[in-house]
């Protein structure tokens, strides 16, 4: 059976480093901007429109993108936000059927819940927590930290509760939830790998 890992984290919690570490150690690929690619490709627009959609982006900054004026000459199509969330729930689909694949984000847990052998992991960590490994892991400053934070959580908050109408941080979408800001991100790399294996 192939190996499918979903990995949810807040911002601050890690995600965007063990989510590679893993893949590299279970020789799976990762997939997470990429995402956004084939869905723009697909949908025939702009990346920057497809991530303007994506659970990562603020939904102020979603608007604000959509209401710009093309410049580019070329007359796009006007994909609704449901638009860009089903085609990236068939990206993960079929990322998932070809196997041996680690998901970050994009409700991955929710959308594959139903995939068997496939493992879903949360990353977690309290808030002041959670800004102080960003500073440490994202190389930022205090201020910039806590306003990656509070516009990241709230984009992917918003996300899922609008298209799942679910909670992100609910543990029952999850095979595992670790605190990644308590155990050092290493082992919760090879916590994740072990049950992974196990799984």
């Amino acid at each position: 059976m192939s190996t499918v890992v979903t990995i949810s984290a807040s911002y601050g919690a890690g995600g965007s480093w063990v989510g590679p570490e893993v893949a590299e150690r279970l020789g799976c690929q990762f997939i997470d901007r990429a995402i956004a690619v084939q869905v723009a490709e697909r949908l025939a627009v702009p990346v920057a429109h497809a991530e303007a959609h994506d659970e990562a982006a603020a939904p102020r900054f979603t608007r604000l993108l959509a209401r710009l004026p093309n410049t580019s000459g070329m007359v796009l199509p006007e994909p609704t936000t449901d638009a860009f969330c089903r085609e990236t729930e068939r990206v993960l689909v079929e990322a998932s059927d070809a196997g041996d694949v680690v998901v970050l984000g994009r409700a991955a847990a929710i959308v594959l819940r139903d995939r068997p052998g496939a493992i879903h992991v949360r990353l977690d960590g309290p808030e002041e927590a959670r800004v102080f490994q960003a500073m440490q892991v994202e190389q930022v400053d205090e201020d910039e930290a806590r306003r990656r934070q509070r516009n990241s959580d709230r984009a992917r908050m918003h996300y899922v509760k609008h298209f799942y109408q679910a909670d992100p941080r609910d543990p029952r979408h999850y095979h595992l939830v670790l605190r990644s800001t308590d155990i050092p991100l290493e082992t919760c790399v090879e916590l994740i790998v072990a049950a992974a294996h196990g799984r």
